[in-house]
């Protein structure tokens, strides 16, 4: 009967682990995308100012965002844990 109850359990933290990883993923992508595009406009000789200072409010939007996002779901996994 405890083998029944584990499974779901075992389940949910997958799934849990899984989204967080799409998270970090989602967001790196983002960020890779961004740095792509400052070094793309730095090559072209295009305006830094405004690629620049997009970047300088984005990018720290977004890694606010990714630890906002574990830290929930690091606080899921462990008060699951301790039950």
């Amino acid at each position: 009967m405890a083998n029944l109850r584990a499974a779901p359990d075992r389940t949910v933290r997958v799934i849990q682990w899984g989204m967080a990883g799409v998270a970090v993923v989602f967001i790196g992508g983002i960020i890779t995308w961004i740095a792509h595009l400052i070094r793309t406009a730095w090559r072209l000789g295009d305006v830094p100012s405004a690629s620049i200072g997009i970047s300088l409010v984005a990018i720290p939007v977004f890694l606010t965002l990714l630890g906002v996002i574990l830290y929930v779901f690091v606080g899921l996994l462990r008060d699951r844990g301790e039950r």
